[in-house]
């Protein structure tokens, strides 16, 4: 059998449920030709490049499949008949590659980096801003409204 990775994306209105139920149909397809499913990665909600099909954004799905052409014949054939199906990509590979994908690497750092920001945030306002705490700034307002004009005390 012959190795193989596809890519799918799914409508932007479908939820992640509904893009699971599709992954499942999808890999049942492959189960039932004599292929098997290697691994499968959900790399969620992504902005499309372009609009497609009236869609901006789309569900992305990644699976690695060890099967005959004819299970991969007929996993297409069910992506091209699903309506909630955008797109679909199957490259023949020679091996399958240990670690996670570069989409799934870079989905996970991320989350990283906006957990450091929200951290920097906290800080931030523990803080007070620029470097001035809530005393400094209570001083600034007094005297701006004690130098404006034609504000009577």
């Amino acid at each position: 059998m012959a190795y193989y990775e596809t890519v799918f994306i799914a409508r932007q209105d479908i939820s992640a449920n509904q893009v699971e139920d599709l992954t499942k149909v999808f890999n049942e397809a492959i189960n039932e030709n004599g292929g098997k499913i290697i691994n499968t990665e959900n790399w969620g909600l992504r902005t499309l490049a372009y609009r497609i099909k009236k869609n901006r954004k789309g569900h992305y799905v990644m699976s690695h499949i060890d099967a005959p052409a004819k299970a991969i014949h007929e996993m297409e054939r069910q992506m091209r008949i699903n309506e909630d199906v955008l797109r679909y990509l199957t490259m023949k590979v020679d091996a399958f590659e240990d670690e996670p994908s570069l989409m799934l690497k870079s989905h996970s750092n991320a989350y990283q980096a906006n957990d450091d920001d929200t951290d920097e945030m906290d800080n931030s306002m523990n803080h007070g801003v620029d470097g001035l705490d809530s005393q400094d700034i209570e001083i600034q307002n007094n005297y701006d409204i004690e130098n404006i004009e034609g504000v009577e005390k």
